[in-house]
């Protein structure tokens, strides 16, 4: 439809803003309200109130400017009660162009007296520009609970006002797609009612619901669209687990095979997750889920037991890792692990030759390979298995939604478990996750003791050193971790040559001291981890390549230099690698100077070990998007809910849809409700397929 005040400039800068139809711009929710009620002319002021006054900028003057940005920006107004109104601003100078003689102003704000003019004042207040075309009803802006919406380049949150008041007047009100049941169930308002309120809240409003995202409004069009969210996924797994699947045996030999292969006594949350794990293998449809454990937990070995169940029925199973690095370490783990079963481990990564490759590919198509571990090399179209019966996918979040098709699709509905040691907080797994069923190990393996982690900036470094040397001393090893930051793995390696180069000569004459990093050629890179694992070298200096799969029991201490360049997540994850023996371990973090936010990062982790509190705190200080660190991260993209914010509101929401899908009031609500899934959220989640 055309609306009126949206010619193609500004139609363009709405859509770089992701507004390109109507039906955007509706649900295009205020950041926040103002209360606007309290409209007074200038005479009528008193201070200490909060009020919103119309006047006319009668002079404006900037005093004490050396740069522009600085001093303090004054307007003196004036209104029909001829009573003049000081409005200043410090930092103010860029207004000296916003403001001139004779423009009409809503100004809202605290009013002060201001002993120096002798007039009335406010500090800092906060402005419209009431003159020009764009003005619209002044009614919009003033005397009443004003919306303010985040400006999409020059459309202001004026005219998004303007605008938006326009359209509510002109469109039909819309259909109500949410069923009956629920909307009767929960007492919510219509859609077009919750429309209408969310861009010009009623006269009795309260305005702290309104700013909590809290009102009856807010909350419908929250639980909306989180609940079509849930219910596609909903129907997403209904479909999956409609598939004819694998029924494994899980008999006595199984079992033998799994006591005669576990290193140590499982703990009782391994147990309990490998039972579930189990109970999905022996159900005639592909088990879908997601095993979160913290660093540490003894995933890996939970897959390896679920490995032995596909391989002792006769199947083949696949483990798919992101990176070189972890594909290797995994191949390493599970051939260890599986030495005493005679199980065939093979590894197909990236950097095999065409000929080992081809190879490979030969030894995986005869089903001679019990297990193949590898990274996207996995995916290959000529990667033909011959009997795929399990896929376990490490580090999901790393791995579009199609990649985990991709391996599925190798064999005939395989059992799927995906891994992830990101604790990934609730309220996102059920939204990125929402198809898989979640286990998770919430205990670590006995004997572990929390490790004690310690901030130092760096003009302290040598106090780190001395302590090192006592550890050393009493016979443990330690890691001293490089940060590689996107592209620049050449310069971490620099600084890790640097440093093993100084410690190995300076610091520590006497002690043997390793060195690892990405560009080293694997059998260099395995040399340097074997001798470490060993006892052969006693500080391992490397980058970033010991995040995860590397045990060292009797490696104390970790030291992370320039600690502030490492995601919450990553420094957790880095320091889970001491802690894995019986003695007490320690983490430093070496920083330089910090902002508020790398202080709020290292905070958290001096005084939390609960991986489950950090990936909370990580989200907040980053948002959901950047959490996982990729653009591939299956993120659905939210209008009005936000994940931090509205957890509890998801919780109703999945239920309320779980009810739905599982127990529909009947046939006809649920094909509708399929319908409107299909026509309205397929374009925008690509993860809900549904019919």
């Amino acid at each position: 439809m055309y609306v009126k005040g949206v010619g193609p400039a500004r139609a363009a800068m709405l859509e770089a803003k992701g507004l390109k139809t109507v039906e955007d711009l509706l649900l295009y929710a205020p950041f926040r309200y103002e209360d606007r009620s309290n409209v007074k002319t200038i005479r009528e002021l008193a201070p200490g109130e909060m009020a919103t006054v119309i006047a006319e900028v009668r002079s404006t003057k900037a005093s004490g400017f050396q740069r522009r940005s600085l001093g303090l920006f004054t307007a003196t107004f004036t209104d029909a009660s001829k009573a003049l109104l000081n409005a200043k601003w410090f930092h103010g100078g860029y207004l000296a162009d916003v403001f001139t003689p004779g423009q009409k102003v809503a100004l809202f704000g605290k009013i002060e007296f201001d002993s120096y003019s002798g007039n009335l004042a406010m500090m800092h207040p906060e402005y419209e520009i009431l003159s020009g075309e764009e003005d619209g009803d002044a009614s919009l802006h003033t005397g009443r609970v004003v919306p303010i919406y985040e400006a999409a380049q020059k459309v202001t949150t004026r005219i998004f006002r303007v605008l938006l008041s326009r359209i509510l007047e002109a469109v039909e009100p819309m259909q109500d797609a949410l069923p009956a049941t629920v909307l009767s169930k929960l007492k919510l308002p219509d859609r077009w009612s919750a429309v209408k309120a969310l861009h010009f809240p009623p006269v009795d409003s309260d305005l702290r619901l309104l700013n909590a995202f809290r009102s009856p409004a807010q909350f419908r069009l929250i639980f909306e669209e989180f609940f079509w969210l849930e219910s596609g996924l909903e129907l997403k797994r209904a479909k999956a687990r409609g598939f004819p699947g694998i029924a494994f045996g899980l008999t006595d030999r199984v079992r033998e095979q799994i006591k005669k292969m576990l290193p140590f006594k499982p703990t009782g949350a391994q147990k309990r997750v490998l039972k579930e794990i189990a109970d999905d293998m022996a159900a005639p449809h592909p088990m879908y889920r997601l095993l979160q454990g913290d660093v540490g937990s003894g995933k890996t070995l939970v897959a390896a037991e679920a490995a032995i169940i596909a391989v002792e029925n006769g199947y083949q199973a696949a483990v798919l890792a992101p990176t070189e690095i972890l594909a290797t370490q995994h191949y390493f783990y599970f051939k260890r692990l599986f030495q005493k079963l005679d199980y065939v481990v093979i590894a197909l990564t990236g950097s095999a030759t065409a000929r080992e490759k081809a190879q490979i590919k030969k030894i995986i198509a005869a089903g001679l390979a019990h297990v193949v571990v590898g990274t996207h090399a996995l995916l290959e179209e000529d990667v033909q298995f011959k009997k795929l019966g399990l896929a376990i996918v490490d580090e999901q979040h790393r791995f579009g939604v199609e990649q985990r098709q991709a391996l599925m699709e190798k064999g005939s509905h395989p059992d799927v478990l995906v891994m992830t040691a990101t604790p990934i907080p609730r309220t996102l797994a059920l939204t990125v996750y929402g198809d898989l069923d979640v286990s998770i190990i919430d205990e670590l393996p006995p004997g572990r003791q929390p490790i004690v982690t310690k901030h130092v900036t760096e003009d302290r470094v040598e106090q780190v050193y001395s302590f090192m040397k006592k550890q050393i001393d009493l016979g443990r090893q330690a890691y001293v971790v490089y940060p590689v930051i996107e592209e620049s793995e050449t310069q971490a390696m620099k600084a890790a040559q640097k440093m093993h180069e100084h410690l190995s000569t300076v610091v520590f004459p006497g002690v043997a001291v390793g060195l690892l990093h990405g560009k080293l050629p694997s059998d260099e890179k395995e040399s340097a981890m074997e001798k470490f694992q060993r006892g052969e070298t006693k500080i391992l200096v490397s980058t970033t390549v010991i995040e995860v799969g590397v045990d060292v029991p009797n490696a104390t201490v970790m030291v992370i230099e320039q600690a502030e360049r490492f995601g919450l997540a990553q420094l957790h994850q880095l320091r889970g690698r001491v802690g894995r023996g019986g003695e007490q371990s320690y983490c430093v973090l070496v920083t330089g100077k910090l902002n508020d936010t790398g202080r709020e990062r290292i905070r958290t982790l001096v005084e939390s070990n609960d991986g489950f509190y950090i990936a909370e705190m990580d989200m907040k200080l980053r948002g959901p998007g950047e959490f996982f660190g990729t653009r591939q991260s299956g993120l659905p993209a939210l209008q009005i809910g936000n994940i931090l914010r509205d957890g509890e509101i998801l919780e109703v929401a999945r239920s309320e849809a779980q009810a739905f899908v599982g127990h529909p009031p009947s046939e006809e609500e649920l094909r509708s409700a399929v319908a409107f899934i299909r026509d309205h959220w397929q374009r925008r989640y690509g993860l809900v397929q549904v019919g």
